[in-house]
């Protein structure tokens, strides 16, 4: 390949992922860091196409975690030349964990002056990439590339390349960075975004960028601290009106907002001194500010969505207790009616089979007598002057809560008969039912836990009460065997699915032990086979895959999922190892030859292959074999 230019730089990045040794590049965009969301894949694209089709030149983007070791110069120039780059390639490698880019430009375009290269560097790349905002990198440079490309007028496809500062030039004087325009509308777009994540899933809050979560922070601190200086005009208001105990929600919600803002502020003063975070530290204390502001401001919201409701109930007061005693009335007609049909049923089946409806009608009267007092002391409450009414609001919940109740009293008398009967045809299969669902529960006692014993500890007095008094009280017993069963049966489902979630982790875990021992056996089988020829990299490699085997394997009984990450974290090293491993003996073999010639004939061939196979390592160790030249 031809020589390339390089351009360096220290950039803040996450520590995530594994290196990755020069490789031949399959497309123009490779990332094996997940350095790129679908969106900021496809933009990426769209950028590198759009560079294409202007200007014929092909930027290739790849991102990994680090350069394996290797000097800048020797990773760019492999991946370069495995790539079978030419003059109009230009490539833009991206190590997150090395924190450091390289920009590789063929010198034979020799318009890229030393002032051009550092505006690309320090205007464009650099900015974005301090950020982690990987696609902007890459727009970026595109964008430059296309700009320059068209400022030099060269019109032909053997023209040379000139990498330009990377502006847009905007009608009438002046400049706009190209990929400071592109990164505003990607965060302000992202900024949306993450205003409606649920703040009490930090995980989602994490999957967006840095620079994002910053400004959302940002945001929300603001409408936060609005929020609770608002609230406590509102808290004084409703203390006054409805008094300390319909406020005390309002008062815990209030409290709660002030110590997380006060939380966050700090935070917000960490990340701004003068002692930096790392990548990782820095996301986890925007995430924390975020989420903690967007509870506590959802947590006041619907305090004051409340006391808005307890407003309307005092300004329509006199609607509010009309309604009510229209509710009361009606109930009173229903009394009679209700008193007959129980005592129609009391014909029909014995005390105990009634014993759960027949104080109903009785209970209903002192619940419609208890709505008459409140709904008077409501209309009393509401005859009081403004900002001392607060009391009509209790009142009336009150006379809210007990008509529903004397409804649901005499509807159970109503609905006695279909129901006793309903329970008398159904209540054996009910049973039969639960004692399924306890056996059920008994196999997953180890995945509900507390919960699922309490539960089927439930469902067990239930189904001796049903057994008992299936017969003397079908009703109350079908009915609290009904409740029973359903919180056993929720509780039993969501074992069932945690155990589904374990039998498919084991599953998995099977299945990566068993290709993590695959590349194990294969690259130990490639460095004892071809020994002579590869270096310590690939042996510590190794060597650490088979450690985290072991430990995948100790853990797999009692801890599947620590176990999970060992044989993902061997399978990987295994895989470096294999890589590392051919590298090294590719660059022996360009050092001595290839292992059917170089050497005189098939003899030296085989001398060379003994070498490589580690047969002759020690007469060669002693001097006895020779060899030269460089890696390139």
């Amino acid at each position: 390949m031809g020589a390339l230019t390089l351009f360096a730089a220290v950039l803040l990045a996450p520590g995530v992922a594994s290196a990755e040794a020069p490789s031949r590049l399959a497309t123009q965009i490779t990332d094996n860091v997940q350095a790129l969301d679908p969106d900021s894949l496809a933009e990426v694209q769209t950028s590198i196409d759009d560079l294409y089709g202007s200007s014929q030149l092909r930027l290739w983007v790849t991102y990994v975690a680090d350069f394996d070791n290797m000097s800048a110069v020797n990773w760019a120039e492999q991946t370069y030349d495995r790539s079978d780059l030419g003059q109009r390639d230009v490539l833009l490698a991206v190590a997150t964990v090395d924190r450091s880019y390289y920009l590789a430009v063929n010198t034979g375009l020799s318009q890229i002056t030393s002032s051009e290269q550092d505006d690309i560097r320090v205007n464009d790349l650099e900015p974005a990439l301090g950020e982690e905002d990987w696609s902007g990198a890459a727009i970026a440079a595109a964008g430059a590339l296309g700009e320059a490309y068209a400022a030099s007028g060269s019109g032909g496809s053997s023209a040379p390349l000139l990498i330009g500062v990377g502006v847009l030039a905007v009608a009438g004087g002046g400049a706009v960075v190209y990929s400071s325009r592109r990164k505003k509308a990607r965060v302000a777009a992202e900024v949306d975004a993450v205003a409606k994540i649920d703040p009490s899933d930090p995980a989602a809050l994490a999957a967006f960028p840095i620079d994002v979560l910053d400004t959302r922070a940002k945001e929300i601190l603001i409408e936060t601290d609005n929020a609770v200086r608002a609230s406590e005009e509102e808290l004084t208001l409703a203390r006054g009106e409805f008094g300390d105990s319909a406020a005390a929600p309002f008062i815990t919600a209030y409290d709660n907002a002030k110590k997380a803002l006060a939380s966050a502020f700090e935070i917000r003063q960490r990340l701004d001194d003068a002692i930096p975070e790392t990548p990782d530290q820095r996301r986890a204390m925007l995430v924390e500010i975020i989420s903690s502001c967007g509870q506590a401001d959802r947590e006041l919201d619907s305090r004051v969505e409340e006391f808005d409701g307890f407003r309307d109930l005092v300004m329509n007061a006199g609607p509010h207790l009309d309604e009510l005693t229209q509710a009361v009335v009606g109930l009173t007609v229903r009394i009679p009616q209700s008193e007959t049909v129980l005592a129609q049923l009391h014909s029909e089946f014995s005390e105990t089979a009634l014993k759960s409806i027949a104080d109903n009608v009785t209970m209903a009267k002192d619940r419609m007598a208890l709505a008459e007092e409140n709904i008077e002391a409501g209309r009393k409450a509401a005859a009081l002057p403004p900002g001392k009414q607060g009391p009509a609001v209790t009142a009336i919940r009150t006379a809210e809560r007990a008509v529903d109740q004397a409804t649901a009293l005499l509807d159970g008398v109503d609905h006695a008969r279909d129901d006793i009967g309903h329970a008398i045809a159904t209540l054996p299969d009910a049973i039969a039912d639960v004692r399924r669902d306890i056996e059920q529960a008994r196999g997953l006692a180890e995945h509900g836990g507390a919960e699922l014993q309490a539960a089927m500890t439930a469902a067990q007095s239930a189904l001796k009460n049903a057994e008992t008094a299936q017969s003397s009280d079908p009703l109350g017993s079908y009915t609290a065997l009904a409740a029973a069963d359903s919180e056993l049966e929720k509780i039993v489902d969501e074992a069932s699915a945690e155990k589904a979630a374990e039998d498919q982790l084991r599953a998995r875990l099977d299945r990566d032990i068993a290709a993590a021992q695959a590349q194990i056996t294969a690259a130990a089988d490639y460095i004892s086979t071809r020994r002579g020829g590869v270096g310590a990299d690939a042996r510590t490699r190794l060597s650490e895959a088979e450690r985290h085997l072991g430990a995948a394997r100790q853990l797999e009984p009692e801890n599947p999922e620590e176990a999970l990450k060992h044989a993902h974290a061997a399978s990987q090293l295994a895989s470096r190892a294999s890589q590392i491993a051919q590298s090294d003996v590719q660059n022996w073999e360009n050092r001595h030859g290839p292992r059917g010639g170089g050497f005189g004939g098939s003899s030296g061939g085989n001398v060379a292959g003994a070498v490589l196979g580690g047969i002759l390592i020690n007469s060669v160790l002693r001097g006895g074999f020779g060899g030269g030249g460089g890696r390139f």
